[in-house]
């Protein structure tokens, strides 16, 4: 299976936040892994050259300019960390990543109108 599949049949993600997925749309809009918290739909898209999050209030893009996020990503006792800028709609980063199965990420988003959010994902 390719590494894209493997992101884009990812169902599940874990948050520290409420879970509301009934007032949320919770469908992969760019082939990522999607988590409802904090009433926002974050979406991470991690690919071996790029990762990005787009945030979604109730199915509206997210303006996330001055925003920034830092991913840890977590591969058994692998740790690295990926600091993501305001790119567009989306945070995000070029680079080399290594996502797979059983990777876990945890993001710490800030944003220009609020306070610093945490979101975990895992890959499937």
């Amino acid at each position: 299976m390719k590494f894209t599949q493997v992101l884009v049949s990812s169902l599940f993600a874990l948050s520290t936040a409420a879970f509301a997925s009934d007032a949320h749309d919770d469908k992969a809009k760019h082939g990522g892994i999607v988590v409802n918290a904090n009433h926002v739909t974050y979406e991470l898209v991690a690919k071996p050259d790029m990762i990005a999050l787009h945030l979604r209030d109730h199915g509206k893009p997210m303006k996330v300019d001055g925003g920034t996020a830092k991913l840890t990503l977590l591969n058994g006792a692998e740790k690295s960390e990926v600091s993501l800028a305001a790119d567009g709609n989306a945070l995000a980063a070029k680079g080399a990543f290594k996502v797979s199965a059983g990777t876990k990420i945890v993001a710490v988003v800030s944003l220009a109108n609020g306070g610093a959010k945490s979101v975990r994902f895992e890959v499937k």
